[in-house]
C-alpha cells in the first residue's frame, strides 16, 4: 500500500460503518489486497449476472444517507449486538468460520490471515443488526481458489446464515449481486446507513494483472423475517 492509498483517522461505531472507515473499506477493497498471484492463476472467478451501474466511485469519507422508511407492512426485524462466528452459503459450497479483522499500522483493513476463511469488519455492525455488516474474504490466493472464488453467482432469493456468539443464527437473502469497477465503486450505496438489518459480501473479481484484480464483486442480502425457513 503506498502512501497516496493511507487514510486518515478513522472512528469506531457500533450501529454503522463511520465515513472514515468506509474509506478505509474502499482504499483496501481498490489495492485488492483481497487477492495474491504469485504463480499460475484459476480461470477467472464467476461474474455477477448483471452489469454494475456506472455511478463514480469516491475514497473520500462520505456522509451516510438517510435510511428510507421500510415498506407497508415490513417489520424490518434486527437482532442485538453479538459477533459471528460462522458463515454459511450453501449455494456456493461456503461453511467457514470468520476471522475478525481490525484495522492495520496504516489504518487500512486487515484481510482474512487464512485463505479459506472470511473475516467480519468489526467497526460496523454485527450480522442481524441494523445496517450494513461487512463480512470479506479472498478470492483466490497463490493462485488457488479461495473462500469467495464463486461469490459472483449468486443470486438473488440465495440463502445464507451467520452463526453468533449468542448462539443465534441470522438468517439472510440475497438481493443482488453487483460487480464494480474499483474506479467507480459507488462507497455511498455499499455502506450507507439502512432502516434494516443487511450484509455485504464482498472480494475481487474482473481481470488479474500485476498482482491485482480489476473489479470488486458486491452481495447485498437482507435479514429474514422472523419465522422464515
Amino acid at each position: 500500500m503506498t502512501a497516496r492509498d493511507r487514510p486518515g483517522r478513522v472512528l469506531g461505531g457500533r450501529h454503522r460503518i463511520v465515513p472514515a472507515a468506509v474509506a478505509v473499506l474502499l482504499l483496501v477493497l481498490g489495492a485488492c489486497t483481497l487477492a495474491v498471484g504469485l504463480s499460475r492463476q484459476e480461470p477467472a472467478p464467476p461474474a455477477a449476472a448483471r452489469p454494475a451501474p456506472t455511478s463514480t466511485a469516491t475514497t473520500a469519507p462520505v456522509t451516510s444517507s438517510p435510511a428510507s422508511p421500510p415498506a407497508e407492512g415490513d417489520t424490518a426485524p434486527t437482532l442485538p449486538r453479538s459477533a459471528p462466528t460462522r458463515l454459511s452459503v450453501p449455494a456456493i459450497g461456503v461453511n467457514t468460520s470468520l476471522e475478525r479483522l481490525g484495522l492495520d499500522r496504516h489504518r487500512a483493513l486487515e484481510t482474512p490471515k487464512d485463505p479459506a476463511k472470511a473475516g467480519w469488519f468489526t467497526s460496523g455492525p454485527t450480522p442481524g443488526e441494523q445496517g450494513p455488516a461487512v463480512i470479506a474474504g479472498h478470492v483466490t490466493w497463490n493462485g488457488a481458489r479461495s473462500v469467495f472464488f464463486r461469490l459472483g453467482s449468486l443470486r438473488p432469493g440465495d440463502r445464507l446464515s451467520v452463526r453468533r456468539e449468542d448462539g443465534s443464527t441470522a438468517r439472510f437473502s440475497v438481493t443482488r449481486t453487483e460487480q464494480y469497477p474499483k474506479d467507480r465503486f459507488p462507497s455511498v450505496e455499499v455502506y450507507r446507513n439502512l432502516d434494516h438489518a443487511g450484509l455485504r459480501l464482498i472480494t475481487c473479481a474482473g481481470t488479474y494483472r500485476d498482482h491485482r484484480y480489476s473489479d470488486n464483486i458486491v452481495v447485498y442480502a437482507r435479514l429474514d423475517q422472523p419465522g422464515r425457513s
